[in-house]
């Protein structure tokens, strides 16, 4: 029925999305001045804007509470109860790990290597043991298959394929393999209880449990885990892949915080910050560190200092792993010369010489140097040098991990740090230790141009894709006058007149992750399961934590707006609204009650999705598909068809007025 209405809406999504946030100065000259926005309006744009996307009724919330009122408790999430959030995360176990209960608990490849050579041994617990059993079993076929290709035994980290694998874990529970329906041992073992379910494949070998965990996908592993706790979970997933759980419940944690939490702008400015500082989660032996980067060091200080958020990133193993600065090495520093100490004399440290295999290199990595300076503070047009990249790399040397393999913290090592002083941006950095790296962060961070640049990619997310030079220099001022105040900045922003600018009001085009997660709050669909939208950002090109660049995901419209991209807006939206999408359960019936017709229907659901503000393009475009003689002819017998209000929803869900924000 709604076919052809999809393909002109989809068409005119092209045109009108293309040229979002681009007015030309010519038109912008010719516009009278601007109008106060009235204030549904503003709340509106607030809940655009500050949140992941209003919900059924937060419109008139923020109304009554008053918009600027709002705001400012928004600005204050301490104050804000989000219990109902946070009980929905208590099965998720993962997201209150330190990284070294993850490593114990889920073990990653490279400990896993360790056991199988004998450096390492297997834990105690028969719980975890099972698990650290299926993984070496794993570690060994895959060795052999190498071998059997002729090629180098495998070093062996397929976590990478465990991550691309949670996207087939959330297929639709009617996929059902009908090969092992007549297998009578899975389906007494589906019929067991709960805990004797797991007892039964704990006590499995490990190739029989690799054989279950394979048959058994979709509803079948479903049902498996049904009725068993949190933790019971988790072990029987840790059997296929341990890492897949910790990233699996970071994903999905993320997800869920974006739909349900009522802090809304703290976790906008922790999806930013996160993206700001971006990290990979599919590089390596990271995955075990995102888990508390997000949690310890972006988290608490979204709203805070910038000071002490960037103090906090440059000290993440996260950070220090993802761009290699763990292993900077000072090329006059003890480890770069190969010298190792062997005691004192006469009062002074002596040392003797490490004989090195081969020709030893310096071991100055300048990755971090340069990001720090061209992503995470001054721009890339913050008038440094290539000099002052490598004074910044020597500084940050013995910036290390302890033991990252078991899952360490920060450690600063004096052996691997280059003596000596530094000149950063004309300034002398005097020898000091870990305190030259403190030194260096201040000085960037109360630079006039980092105030710049973090200002105007504030304003880039939260006004316009080119904001107002005149609105970044004021939010500027406010970093510096505030000392690189967070949450000021942003009040400086939210009181502008550029903000308030009729102009901004719809005018930036959402990213696939607001698109998603504001598509589920519109229809105020219920979410049991994440995993299927981890799904939908995958195909729309924006897996969490997956953007492999230290630049992050694009806030602007041009990375967005294409027919592949926007077609699968569309599905996804009709998916949704239709009740498709799994583990998403939404009634459009509810956003249009006591509709009796499709006219009927569609204004209904136009007042509920979109405040009732429809360009007349969208309108029509709806209206004619649902006007049109060949579907609205009927029988003079026939009774009454109740409108397909679903398939309405999916729209304007898919409309350009809703995916721009």
């Amino acid at each position: 029925m709604f076919g052809r209405g999809r393909e002109l809406l989809f068409t005119v999504a092209i045109a009108v999305l293309a040229t979002a946030g681009t007015q030309s100065a010519l038109g912008r000259k010719k516009e009278k001045a601007a109008r106060s926005m009235d204030e549904q309006k503003r709340a509106v744009h607030a809940l655009n804007r500050l949140t992941f996307g209003p919900r059924p009724g937060d419109v008139e919330r923020v109304m009554q509470t008053g918009v600027d009122n709002w705001i400012e408790q928004q600005l204050h999430p301490e104050k804000i109860d989000d219990s109902t959030v946070e009980a929905r995360l208590a099965p998720f176990r993962t997201l209150r790990m330190d990284t070294r209960e993850l490593v114990e608990s889920f073990p990653p490849n490279q400990v896993i290597r360790q056991v199988a050579n004998g450096k390492a041994g297997l834990p105690s617990d028969p719980t975890k043991r099972a698990v650290y059993e299926a993984q070496l079993q794993r570690y060994e076929d895959r060795k052999q298959a190498k071998e059997d290709a002729g090629k180098k035994p495998a070093s062996g980290d397929s976590a990478a394929s465990d991550v691309n694998e949670m996207a087939e874990d959330s297929m639709s529970a009617g996929n059902l393999d009908d090969r092992y329906a007549a297998n009578q041992e899975i389906r007494a073992l589906l019929d067991l209880p709960a805990d004797q379910r797991l007892k039964e494949v704990l006590q499995m070998q490990p190739e029989e449990q690799r054989s279950l965990m394979m048959k058994l996908k979709g509803a079948r592993a479903e049902r498996l885990m049904d009725g068993m706790t949190a933790q019971q979970k988790e072990t029987l997933m840790a059997l296929r892949g341990p890492e897949r759980v910790v990233v699996g419940e970071l994903m999905q944690a993320k997800l869920l915080r974006a739909i349900d939490s009522e802090r809304q702008l703290d976790e906008v400015m922790t999806d930013f910050w996160f993206n700001h500082f971006n990290v990979f989660i599919n590089k390596g032996n990271d995955r075990i560190f995102v888990t508390s980067y997000e949690r310890d060091v972006i988290r608490p200080h979204a709203l805070g200092k910038f000071e002490d958020l960037l103090a906090a990133t440059a000290k993440s193993p996260a950070m220090l792993f993802y761009l290699d600065n763990w292993m900077s090495v000072g090329p006059d520093s003890e480890v770069g010369l190969g010298l190792a100490p062997r005691g004192r004399r006469n009062g002074r440290a002596q040392y003797r010489p490490v004989k090195a295999k081969g020709k030893a290199p310096s071991g100055l990595n300048e990755n971090y140097g340069r990001e720090l300076m061209e992503l995470h503070t001054l721009s890339v047009n913050g008038g440094y040098t290539q000099k002052d990249v490598t004074e910044v790399a020597k500084v940050f040397t013995g910036w290390t991990i302890d033991q990252p393999k078991n899952g360490g913290e920060f450690r600063f090592n004096p052996r691997m740090h280059e003596p000596g002083d530094k000149i950063v941006l004309g300034h002398k950095i005097k020898e000091d230790g870990e305190k030259e790296g403190l030194e260096v962060l201040h000085l960037l961070a109360t630079n006039p141009k980092t105030a710049h640049f973090i200002s105007q990619k504030l304003a880039m997310r939260f006004v316009a894709d080119e904001p107002p030079p005149a609105l970044v220099d004021r939010m500027a001022q406010t970093f510096l006058k505030k000392h690189g105040d967070i949450r000021e900045v942003l009040r400086t922003m939210f009181q502008s007149p550029e903000f308030w600018s009729p102009e901004t009001y719809r005018a930036k085009v959402k990213t696939p992750l607001e698109f998603v997660v504001s598509a589920v709050r519109a229809s105020g669909a219920q979410v049991d399961d994440a995993r299927p939208l981890i799904n939908a950002l995958n195909s729309m090109g924006m897996m969490p934590y997956g953007m492999q660049p230290p630049t992050g995901y694009s806030m602007k419209a041009s990375s967005w707006v294409n027919s592949s991209a926007l077609l699968s807006r569309m599905n996804f939206a009709l998916a949704l609204a239709a009740g498709k999408v799994r583990g998403a359960s939404a009634n459009a019936g509810e956003l249009a009650p006591g509709a009796q017709d499709a006219a009927s229907a569609l204004a209904a659901l136009e007042a509920s999705l979109l405040a009732g503000d429809v360009s007349t393009q969208t309108h029509e475009t709806i209206s004619k598909q649902l006007n049109d003689p060949k579907i609205a002819q009927r029988k003079l017998d026939d009774a009454p068809r109740p409108p397909n209000v679903a398939a309405i929803a999916g729209l304007i869900l898919g409309s350009p007025e809703f995916q721009r924000r």
